[in-house]
């Protein structure tokens, strides 16, 4: 039985919400780098990619103070050297994205669901400057209607926030939604929404199995949620069809509602 099939039984969500870092792409390696970027530049040592597999799932403010740490707690960390070395950071990760990559499973499931019907959203930690680039770079970004940042809002996961800002934007109850992520933090913003939450086992929860976070549903391949393709190797074929008709999408990229707005419609031209 799939996971819509146990999650849904005779019918599918009318609206799925997706983490992205661990959840759709692999993005530690190019984040490792620019954290190793940072340190060396501030006079530090590298801290290599296993500590900051561990480290990433909270925002770039998080991992930064974790790298200057050297440790999950990210305790002791002075506050101004702190802010410098996210400037180094930014700077080092805003445009090197080649070594992220699309986890197998996921294209096929976006558009599978993009084929149903079903709404898709996009909720994420990472800083929201970074966000559509990216999406668009690994040619995913048009499956989704709302994409949320990290810093869209005043609040992030695991707080609920954004959940309830997309669900009331699609006219969408939690009983009709599920989230998909992979941490931790996606578990219990779900649970705080209502939702029902889909974890990913091969992702980043702090070193941590996700099953520990008893979300509804662990799967290793995005693929398992859909009827009839239970196989993690199993193929999909469909044609690259737009995700709604007319090929709209709101992007929500900043705190006050007016620039949402305006920025909303500048999304919605460009990809016009």
């Amino acid at each position: 039985m799939s996971g819509f099939e146990r999650l849904f039984p005779g019918k599918l969500p009318r609206l799925v919400m997706f983490d992205l870092d661990g959840t759709l792409i692999d993005s530690v390696p190019d984040l490792a780098a620019a954290v190793d970027e940072m340190l060396l530049k501030l006079g530090r040592k590298p801290v290599g990619i296993e500590s900051v597999r561990k480290w990433v799932g909270n925002g770039a403010q998080v991992l930064v103070r974790r790298a200057l740490a050297n440790h999950i707690e990210a305790e002791g960390v002075d506050d101004v050297e702190a802010e410098h070395a996210l400037e180094l950071f930014n700077l080092a990760y805003e445009d090197h994205h080649e070594l992220t990559v699309v986890y197998p499973g996921v294209r096929d499931t976006l558009k599978w669901l993009s084929k149903q019907g079903v709404e898709m959203a996009l909720i994420t930690n990472k800083p929201e400057r970074f966000v559509a680039p990216l999406l668009d770079q690994m040619k995913i970004g048009r499956y989704f209607r709302w994409i949320i940042g990290g810093d869209t809002l005043p609040q992030k996961k695991p707080d609920p926030a954004a959940l309830f800002f997309v669900m009331k934007m699609a006219n969408i109850p939690a009983s009709q939604s599920l989230f998909v992520g992979d941490s931790r933090s996606d578990v219990l913003a779900a649970k705080a929404a209502g939702v029902q939450c889909v974890a990913l086992s091969y992702g980043y929860n702090h070193g941590r199995p996700i099953a520990e976070e008893s979300p509804a549903l662990v799967i290793d391949d995005l693929r398992r949620l859909i009827p009839g393709c239970l196989g993690a190797g199993a193929e999909i074929t469909l044609a690259d069809t737009d995700p709604s008709p007319s090929g709209n999408t709101i992007v929500v990229v900043t705190r006050k509602l007016w620039m949402k707005v305006i920025k909303a419609l500048a999304r919605w031209r460009w990809r016009a």
